[in-house]
C-alpha cells in the first residue's frame, strides 16, 4: 500500500496530466473524450466546471494550462446571451451554447469568480472582458431581491440540477457574496447579513426587516437546529437535508463566523460524510414520499437516495472539504482528508470518477472528470499555504 505522501504526489501528477489531456482548442472539457462522455455532452466546456478548473490551471507552471484557462473563459464569454447570462456549456469549437431547462444561474457566478482569478494571476489585463462582466452582473442583479440582497431562482437550476431547492438557495448565494467581494459590487454586507439570518434561522438575534422575521419564523417552525445552514428557504418549503457543498462554500467565503464554521465541519464529520473518501453532498438523502420529493428526481433513476446530488459522494466537492478544513486551521485533518481524496481519484487505475454511490461506493457517472483534478490541486495548494 502506498504511503499517504506517495499517494498525494501521484495524484498531483495524475491531476495535471488529466487537465492537459482534457484541453481542447477552446478550453477545458468537463471529462475525458470517450464515447459515453460525448453522448452525454460531457465533452463540452461547462460554465461551472471550467471556471473551477480555471482557478487551478491559472496557477499552473504549464503554459498550456494557463492559456487553456483564458481560452475556457473566452469560449463561454463568446456565447454569452444578450441578457448577460453565461451558458451552461458550449461545444469544443466554442459554439452550441446551452442554458439548461430551468436556467443555470451558477454558471454566470462561477464565470465571474474565475475571471477575477485569471486577472489576479496576470494572465489578462484587469479590464479584460469588462463589457461581458458588466452584462453578467446586470443579469444577476435583475434576480436579486431588493431588500434581502439575495438571488432568487427556480428549482433544479444550479449544479444540483435534479434537486428541489428554490427561492433563496444557500449554494447560489454563497457564490453571489463571493462575486460581490471580488468585483466590489454594492450591498455585499447586506447580502452577508441576510444570508446568515435566512439560512441560519436558529440564532437568537432577530432581523429588522419584517418579511425576514416572518420567513425566519416559518423556516425554524417545528425544526431543530441541524448544525448547518439550511439549503434553501422559500415561502412554502425549506431545505434541511444538509447541503454539504453550499455549507463548505459559506465557510470558505467568510459567510460563517469562526464558531459557525467549526459547527458546520463538525456536523459533516459526525455524519461520516467524508468517509472513506470525501465527500457525500447530502447528509440526509430524500426518498420517495419525502415532502420535497419531485418526480423528476427519479429521471433515469439517477437521483434516488444516496445517488447523484441526493447523497452521492463527489470527489470534486471533497476538494472543498479539504480547503475548508485548512481554512479554519484544522491542518492535520486536512492533510488526512487530502490523502483520502487522492485515494478516491485513484480508484480503478486513476479513473477520476465523477461520483460514487453514497452507500455502496460503486463508481458512477463519467470517468476523467476535470474538476476532480482541479479541486485536488486547489486543495493541495490551500493546505500548503495554510501550513506555511
Amino acid at each position: 500500500m502506498a504511503l499517504p505522501s506517495d499517494l498525494i504526489r501521484d495524484c498531483n501528477r495524475a491531476s495535471l496530466a488529466l487537465l492537459q489531456a482534457n484541453l481542447s482548442t477552446h478550453g477545458i472539457l468537463a471529462a475525458s473524450r470517450t464515447e459515453a462522455a460525448a453522448a452525454r455532452r460531457y465533452t463540452r466546456i461547462f460554465g461551472r466546471d471550467a471556471a473551477i478548473c480555471v482557478m487551478a490551471m491559472c496557477a499552473s507552471d504549464s503554459a498550456a494550462l494557463r492559456q487553456g484557462a483564458v481560452d475556457s473563459l473566452q469560449a463561454l464569454a463568446a456565447q454569452q446571451a444578450s441578457n448577460g447570462q453565461i451558458p451552461k456549456y458550449v461545444d469544443p469549437e466554442g459554439q452550441d451554447a446551452d442554458f439548461w431547462y430551468l436556467g443555470c444561474i451558477d454558471a454566470t457566478l462561477w464565470w465571474l469568480i474565475a475571471v477575477d482569478e485569471v486577472r489576479r494571476a496576470g494572465l489578462v489585463p484587469a479590464t479584460h472582458w469588462a463589457g461581458e462582466v458588466a452584462l453578467a452582473v446586470q443579469w444577476l442583479h435583475a434576480q436579486e431581491h431588493q431588500h434581502f440582497r439575495l438571488l432568487q431562482q427556480n428549482e433544479a437550476s444550479d449544479w444540483a440540477d435534479i434537486m428541489p431547492r428554490s427561492g433563496f438557495v444557500l449554494y447560489t448565494n454563497a457564490l453571489w457574496y463571493e462575486v460581490k467581494k471580488r468585483h466590489a459590487l454594492p450591498e455585499a454586507e447586506a447580502t452577508r447579513h441576510h444570508f446568515n439570518h435566512l439560512f441560519n434561522p436558529f440564532q437568537r438575534d432577530l432581523p429588522e426587516y419584517h418579511r425576514a422575521r416572518l420567513l425566519r419564523h416559518y423556516a425554524r417552525r417545528g425544526r431543530r437546529d441541524p448544525g448547518l445552514y439550511l439549503s434553501f428557504v422559500n415561502l412554502s418549503f425549506v431545505g434541511d437535508e444538509g447541503d454539504v457543498f453550499g455549507n463548505l462554500l459559506a465557510v470558505l467565503f467568510g459567510l460563517a463566523d469562526e464558531g459557525m464554521a467549526h459547527r458546520i465541519l463538525n456536523t459533516i464529520d459526525k455524519a461520516g460524510a467524508a468517509q472513506p473518501w470525501p465527500v457525500r453532498v447530502t447528509l440526509h438523502p430524500m426518498s420517495q414520499g419525502h415532502p420535497l420529493w419531485r418526480d423528476y428526481m427519479n429521471r433515469h433513476q439517477q437521483n434516488l437516495a444516496h445517488q447523484y446530488h441526493n447523497g452521492g459522494l463527489w470527489p470534486f466537492v471533497g476538494g472543498y472539504w479539504v480547503m475548508a478544513l485548512a481554512h479554519i486551521g484544522r491542518l492535520q485533518e486536512a492533510q488526512h482528508a487530502l490523502a483520502q481524496l487522492a485515494a478516491a481519484n485513484a480508484q480503478d487505475d486513476w479513473r477520476f470518477t465523477e461520483w460514487f454511490h453514497g452507500w455502496t461506493l460503486a463508481p458512477m457517472g463519467m470517468a476523467g472528470q476535470s474538476w476532480n483534478a482541479a479541486t485536488f490541486l486547489l486543495a493541495q495548494r490551500a493546505l500548503a499555504q495554510a501550513a506555511s
